[in-house]
């Protein structure tokens, strides 16, 4: 039988989460350090490191490692890392802290200790650099151009013990997978070729085809839902991922697919964000990353095939996970079916495109969605969620976990 893809840069994984005596300990401790709370994206990445998500990582980057990250996409030591793992505190934080000190890093909802860090290095970073590689654009209207934008000013490296998992396997049980359960399921199924489908939308008759074009060629498929912050406007993870299993329950063969999630908040980063799904879709074992249209896209900012060509750009094995690039897809009524731009031979006016983008404006404005646009059980959830969103009191918002 083959084996599954190594983790990324290490022969084994690399979870940073203590468990045992040791976490025990270390959350006394952390008791008595000086506290710093972090940002929504900092938790998520904090997670990702605990549960070897972010493996061969052993902290957050010094300026080295985010200068290279940004530029040429690998850390000093040349291992491919295409977006900076970062922590940022304002400079009050920093001057209160000598690089040596050990710090506690604190959720930003809950208040308990997620991690301590042992300061190895303060540093200022030139937050367009930044923006320009990694998001190709330093437009304050991109989320992810804001969200550095609005970082504190000095970011703080350093070696982390990770005490939490934020909360996310109480919320979500089985749900909630770390690299070694999936890793652990492939092999029990007796999978090596895995295809992992990113999503942070419910899946409509276009991911599903993606999903199945997938199954085809793949022993199984891995659909990974986002579970960190999101963007306004779009599904909690709670309403997603039950409109995905109704999916998978009722139009896939069970034992062809994986249903999981993971701790990272949305960059937005299109292309980039591409090359670090299919980064730590390698830590999760998976030999493929599904890359349809506009991946890790939003608004204009991407061409819709981006995402394709950067895998094309970047050194021969950067990455052992490869991906499966497929053209848009869509409704196409002569042909009586999912096709898409490689398959079908017919125009546009024969084609009934299917985006998410018009799932959810059609679903909030009470609009009829066609049957060959989401399956009837997939909008039988959503229809619930935007009619539970639509009475609520003015000023209250969704969670975006």
């Amino acid at each position: 039988m083959s084996e599954l893809v190594k983790p990324h840069g290490a022969a084994s994984l690399k979870p940073l989460l203590l468990a045992g005596s040791a976490l025990v300990e270390e959350v006394r401790r952390a008791s008595t350090l000086r506290q710093v709370r972090v940002s929504s994206r900092e938790r998520g990445d904090i997670l990702m490191l605990g549960i070897g998500g972010f493996t061969p990582l052993e902290g957050f980057m010094g300026e080295a490692d985010w200068r290279g990250s940004c530029e040429r996409m690998q850390l000093a030591n040349g291992l491919f890392w295409p977006i900076p793992i970062t922590l940022s505190v304002d400079e009050a934080a920093a001057n209160a802290v000598a690089v040596g000190d050990e710090i506690a890093l604190i959720d930003p909802d809950d208040g308990h200790a997620l991690a301590t860090m042992r300061v190895s290095e303060k540093y200022r970073i030139d937050k367009a650099l930044e923006c320009r590689n990694v998001f190709r654009t330093v437009d304050s209207a991109h989320p992810g151009v804001k969200m550095v934008m609005d970082q504190p000013a000095v970011n703080l490296a350093g070696t982390v013990k990770v005490l939490s998992q934020g909360g996310f396997p109480e919320k979500y049980g089985d749900l909630y997978m770390t690299p070694a359960q999936t890793r652990a399921l492939f092999k029990s199924n007796g999978w090596s070729r895995i295809a992992a489908f990113q999503t942070r939308n419910p899946m409509h008759r276009s991911h599903e085809y993606l999903a199945k074009v997938a199954i085809e060629v793949c022993d199984g498929v891995l659909v990974h839902s986002l579970l960190g912050a999101l963007k306004p406007g779009d599904i909690p993870a709670e309403v997603r991922t039950r409109a995905i299993a109704a999916l998978v329950k009722n139009y896939f063969v069970p034992s062809t697919i994986v249903q999981a999630g993971y701790p990272l908040d949305m960059r937005y980063a299109g292309p980039r964000e591409a090359l670090l799904h299919a980064l730590f879709r390698q830590n999760y074992g998976c030999s493929h990353l599904i890359v349809g249209r506009d991946h890790a896209g939003v608004g204009s900012y991407y061409g819709p095939f981006d995402a394709h060509h950067v895998f094309d750009e970047i050194p021969e094995g950067a990455l052992e996970t490869r991906p499966l690039k497929i053209d848009v897809s869509f409704w196409c009524y002569k042909c009586g079916g999912m096709a898409s731009g490689r398959t079908c031979p017919h125009t546009d006016v024969d084609r009934l495109q299917v985006s998410g983008t018009q799932l959810r404006k059609s679903l909030s404005e009470g609009q009829p969605v066609p049957a060959e646009f989401s399956r009837p059980e997939v909008l039988e959830i959503l229809r619930v969620y935007y009619a539970e969103l639509d009475a609520r009191p003015a000023g209250a918002a969704a969670s975006s976990r």
